[in-house]
């Protein structure tokens, strides 16, 4: 007769051996840093809070955002309050432009 401590290693080893581990997606992100260096075009600049967004000191619907945005460098300055969620779906609204470097200010 096999003693139970066994048996639930056996079932214990048999549950980690046959689950799978899912991959999350990933968002990736750059900060700011301090350096020297030269760009050939304008950076846009987004101001994100909770109510609203700003893009070049305009209001954008935050739907619109992906649509008014050119290649280039986007940095994004985040007002106090706003969520993380917020900036979640900002970054998923700008990830399947090509030719976009997204840049969060601290």
């Amino acid at each position: 007769m096999t003693p139970l401590i066994d048996v639930i290693f056996l079932l214990l080893l048999f549950f980690m051996l046959s689950s799978t581990f899912s991959k999350f997606g990933e968002i990736e992100l750059t900060h700011a840093a301090a350096g020297a260096g030269t760009q050939a075009e304008k950076p846009w600049f987004l101001q994100l809070s909770e109510d609203g967004l700003r893009l070049n000191g305009a209001d954008t619907p935050l739907e619109a955002v992906a649509e008014t945005v050119d290649t280039g460098i986007i940095l994004v300055s985040l007002a106090a309050g706003t969520s993380s969620q917020r900036l979640v779906d900002l970054l998923a609204q700008l990830r399947g432009k090509p030719g976009l470097s997204v840049t969060v200010l601290e």
